[in-house]
């Protein structure tokens, strides 16, 4: 459940400008950047030492401008499983998304694209949702993983396809409901069907919606 608690936040970013903007907006929002880091070793050290809330890093940094800022997020998820991160790129990359997924417990995972920070409020309720074990990743991935990937869902119908792209998109009940013109009431009766074709373990709801959006992304 969201509390509005300040978030501590470890920021790894090359671009001094974007770098040094986000720091701006989080700071507005009313979130405290305990360190912010310009390539990826410096990133892991930071972490180590603040133990922040959630980590926000881009993909590519120095010194290859490769994926060194997704290795280290995924080292730090290996010693410490349960720490949000949520990674941002500039394009399209379902093998980082995978990998990202693939990291720590499953949970408090985001993978948006630049462009979406931008769009303040969102980009602000996505760093909510990771922070808080939730899953967000960009509806770009999402469209890009549902044209490629769809045999694991052959049960689900289209319409509750399109349920579970949004949910995966870190969308409520009551934002699915909005978007698709239908009553959260439908929205819940399509979430149960999914999470029942899936054949997910039995646990919270909040949980299985994890796990569900992790099989859709993976499958």
């Amino acid at each position: 459940m969201r509390t509005d608690r300040p978030l501590r936040v470890v920021l790894a970013e090359d671009s001094v400008l974007l770098r040094e903007g986000l720091i701006g907006l989080l700071s507005r929002c009313g979130h405290e950047v305990v360190a912010a880091v310009g390539d990826a070793e410096a990133l892991i050290a930071a972490a180590e030492e603040h133990v922040p809330d959630i980590v926000v890093t881009d993909v590519r940094m120095p010194p290859g401008f490769q994926d060194e800022g997704l290795h280290a997020a995924l080292r730090l998820r290996e010693k410490r499983p349960t720490l949000p991160v949520l990674v941002l790129s500039q394009y399209v990359q379902r093998t980082y998304a995978s990998e990202l997924l693939d990291s720590g417990d499953g949970t408090g995972i985001g993978y948006l694209l630049k462009d979406r920070v931008g769009q303040v409020e969102e980009f602000v309720d996505a760093l909510w949702e990771v922070a808080e074990g939730g899953t967000v990743v960009d509806p770009e991935v999402v469209r890009q993983l549902l044209r490629r990937r769809r045999d694991p869902l052959e049960r689900l119908t289209p319409r509750e396809r399109e349920v579970l792209a949004l949910i995966a998109e870190g969308k409520s009940n009551g934002a699915i409901a909005r978007e698709l013109v239908v009553s959260e009431a439908a929205v819940g009766k399509h979430i149960s069907s999914i999470l029942t074709k899936l054949n997910l373990p039995p646990t919270d709801e909040s949980h299985r919606r994890v796990l569900a959006v992790l099989t859709f992304l993976r499958a």
